[in-house]
């Protein structure tokens, strides 16, 4: 007699319900093991079994009733060899005697040679319903992540609110009106609003269009390829940005992939400009680029036509000599314009 078993009653096979049996098909280890193992009576059946087969004594009771064995385990014990070796088409004795002539078997059919394999969703299916479990609902699909809130535009009554808070700001509060700017959709994909850089009581003043993509990053005007451009162009008239200039955009946004502003994004920003202007009081402005100098000047002609000339703008009743250029950007790409682009800026430095 050993530990495992009592003397004279057949050694039993471990049971699994049929839950099990799909993991361990689920597993590989069918094939090898699993049909070697007997099948399991339900609770019902064995509820209904005498207490005492034929013939058999209460250690036989014993050991046909062991605790069903969980599919980790039962890998392991058959993944080589039959269990307990017991012959594959018949239960053990002890089993028999347990159950009792009357006793109805659970079992779960094997699949048939050469049969196509069916999904883990149906497997599931059927060992669920076979264990008297409702199959948990798929998990709810994850919601869309949704865009941006669409742009209000600002209502009348709050636009002359701040126009009127325009007109009377400092730099350092028009500084603030304009890094937190909501007139316009632009705000909506901006990193950082552009306000200008220089100095303070700057003789010149160069405005641009708008910000491009190294701008918007580091919240300043003019940098990158273009912006050590117009240093060098500053440099050859004896000008620093540092010393002697102040740089601003007319739109203080980026607007999305370089493209020219709308009218209004136009209307909503020019007024941060201006006022600007004002509070500068620079002795000239050098305008480059199409746009910035048909805003500035309030014309719809040509930079051709409007290069090469001296305009005036009026602000804070005064006068101050306009000169209109190329943008560096646009020099880069035509080489050929900047003797034109030489030519004004000696416009300009010699303007008294």
């Amino acid at each position: 007699m050993t530990g495992a078993h009592v003397q004279g009653a057949a050694p039993s096979a471990p049971r699994v319900n049929p839950l099990q049996r799909l993991w361990l098909r689920e597993l590989g280890i069918e094939k090898t093991w699993l049909r070697e193992v007997a099948p399991v009576a339900s609770d019902a059946a064995l509820a209904k079994a005498p207490q005492a087969g034929q013939g058999a004594t209460p250690a036989g009771r014993a050991d046909a009733a062991p605790a069903p064995v969980r599919a980790s385990a039962a890998a392991a014990a058959g993944a080589d060899t039959p269990a307990h070796g017991v012959p594959p088409t018949e239960p053990p004795a002890g089993d028999r005697a347990a159950r009792g002539p009357g006793a109805q078997a659970e079992t779960v059919p094997a699949k048939p040679v050469g049969a196509a394999p069916s999904t883990a969703s149906e497997h599931i299916k059927a060992a669920l319903a076979a264990t008297g479990r409702n199959a948990a609902p798929p998990p709810a699909a994850a919601a869309a992540p949704r865009g941006p809130a669409p742009y209000v535009a600002e209502t009348p009554e709050a636009k002359e609110a701040r126009l009127r808070q325009v007109q009377t700001a400092d730099v350092e509060t028009l500084r603030g009106m304009v890094t937190g700017c909501e007139a316009c959709g632009l705000c909506r994909g901006r990193r950082n609003a552009v306000f200008g850089m220089g100095a303070t009581a700057p003789r010149w003043m160069v405005v641009g269009e708008a910000p491009g993509e190294q701008e918007d990053r580091q919240g300043l005007p003019f940098v990158g390829r273009s912006g050590q451009l117009l240093d060098a162009m500053l440099a050859s008239v004896g000008m620093s940005r540092e010393q002697d200039v102040f740089i601003a955009n007319v739109i203080k946004c980026r607007p999305p992939g370089n493209r020219n502003p709308t009218p209004d994004e136009i209307a909503a920003c020019s007024p941060y400009l201006m006022r600007q202007i004002a509070l500068l009081k620079p002795e000239r402005i050098l305008v480059v680029g199409r746009f910035a100098a048909q805003t500035l000047l309030g014309t719809d002609a040509t930079i051709g036509s409007l290069r090469g000339r001296v305009h005036h703008l009026e602000s804070d009743g005064r006068q101050i000599p306009v000169i209109v250029s190329y943008h560096p950007a646009y020099l880069l790409r035509s080489p050929a314009e900047k003797a034109r682009s030489w030519q004004d800026l000696r416009l300009a430095a010699t303007l008294s």
